[in-house]
């Protein structure tokens, strides 16, 4: 067929049109993409803030796509918003770091996580954790380290479940309502399940989230790099040098701090709010984060985090794809969506979320169209967890409806 040059430029300028509209949605300089985002993450935080009849703090969006990332921050009333760099807390995200650690200690062949935590470390006589009477805790010698990564051990959690002699409350509530300055230590901490003889269930027939379960995990960790450093050393240690330090595949302005006194986060930074019936609100900036080593320490900005979970489940830093199969697919019998550190939600994808101290985190990665997000928010009304929880998955279903990509699954 013979073209002219008049029909070829014709060609040629549809083609980039259609191009330009095929785009358009996932376009980051587009600016009418970001008020889309931005009108979004208002509506929800509005549609919160008309349920709880009170303000919300501020509701956030980090969301990147194979073509472009967007940030909208939108504060309630009173309060300002934050930025893509505002380092905020993001509490039990912190698990998927612990299991991401385990998973490269056994990629060098420093672990295995079928291995029970009686077990020695391989190549030496040192066990997993430690054998003294502290440490005898109920099903012992049943208990893998997988199944302390995906909740199926049975480990009574002290830090969320109430405990015999501090009823109706946790171990850690007490202890550090009473000595806000209190240095935890995960032996302490499961020294509660062996003197009052505490567990959920016989390890592997069932599951649980727990948190004592992941400060075991976290102690399994120091130990292992104690011994290969030949000093002491701390899963905070082995995140730093192993996972998002400098000379790491993705190095990251990560922060997990174990010390008691280490409460303060660099500027700028999001304090938690928690926001009560009687219209008062308790700001927490300062916290002793030591009771949570290993299962919500950690604190970063969302661009980091979101740049941390994304190119961890894309096999793009420590872990190799045959890890993050693990992580994302070594479930228990009793819940097939959660692995190790990682659980799956429809039309947002893999990662974690997190609540602590008027904090809440949502990170996924959605591995079928390349989309990853941080959503967060600086508010947790304690009469009504249900709708502070929901914000943080509505936001992101929202900005991902804004960008053309399936939304909320019908229900």
């Amino acid at each position: 067929m013979k073209y002219t040059i008049l029909n070829i430029t014709t060609i040629i300028v549809l083609a980039i049109m259609l191009l330009q509209i095929s785009c358009k949605k996932d376009d980051s300089t587009d600016s009418d993409t970001q008020q889309k985002i931005d009108y979004v993450v208002d509506t929800v935080r509005m549609g919160v803030e008309a349920k709880l009849g009170k303000a919300v703090p501020s509701l956030n969006i980090y969301i990147q796509t194979p073509t472009g990332s967007w940030f909208s921050s939108s504060a309630g009333e009173g309060y300002e918003t934050i930025n893509e760099n505002t380092y905020f807390r993001f509490a039990s995200n912190t698990k998927n770091f612990t299991s991401a650690a385990a998973l490269s200690m056994q990629q060098d062949g420093w672990l295995n996580i079928d291995d029970k935590i009686i077990d020695t470390i391989p190549g030496t006589n040192i066990t997993y954790v430690p054998s003294t009477e502290e440490w005898d805790i109920p099903f012992k010698d049943q208990i893998t380290i997988k199944m302390l990564l995906n909740h199926s051990a049975g480990v009574y959690d002290v830090d969320n479940d109430s405990v015999p002699g501090y009823a109706p409350y946790s171990y850690t509530m007490v202890t550090q309502y009473y000595e806000p300055n209190h240095q935890f230590t995960a032996t302490e901490m499961v020294n509660q399940l062996t003197i009052n003889n505490l567990f959920y269930f016989e390890p592997g027939t069932g599951k649980h989230y727990s948190n004592t379960g992941y400060a075991i995990a976290g102690e399994i960790i120091g130990r292992i790099y104690s011994y290969y450093e030949g000093t002491e050393k701390h899963l905070t240690d082995y995140l730093h040098d192993k996972l998002y330090g400098a000379g790491n595949p993705v190095p990251l302005d990560m922060h997990f701090p174990y010390l008691a006194t280490d409460q303060d986060m660099p500027t700028p930074y999001s304090c938690g709010h928690e926001l009560s019936s009687d219209g008062d609100v308790n700001e927490i900036c300062s916290y002793n984060m030591s009771a949570q080593v290993a299962e919500g320490n950690g604190y970063s900005s969302m661009k980091n985090l979101n740049t941390y979970i994304r190119t961890l489940l894309k096999a793009e830093n420590v872990l190799t794809a045959e890890s993050v199969d693990l992580m994302k697919n070594s479930v228990s019998t009793a819940d097939p969506n959660y692995g190790l550190g990682c659980f799956y939600k429809d039309n947002l994808g893999y990662g974690h979320n997190g609540a602590r101290v008027g904090n809440l985190t949502l990170m996924l990665y959605d591995p079928v169209y390349d989309v990853s997000f941080i959503s967060y928010t600086n508010a947790i009304d304690e009469n009504d967890f249900v709708t502070s929880i929901l914000s943080i998955y509505d936001v992101a279903y929202a900005a991902r409806e804004a960008l053309g990509y399936p939304g909320k699954p019908v229900e």
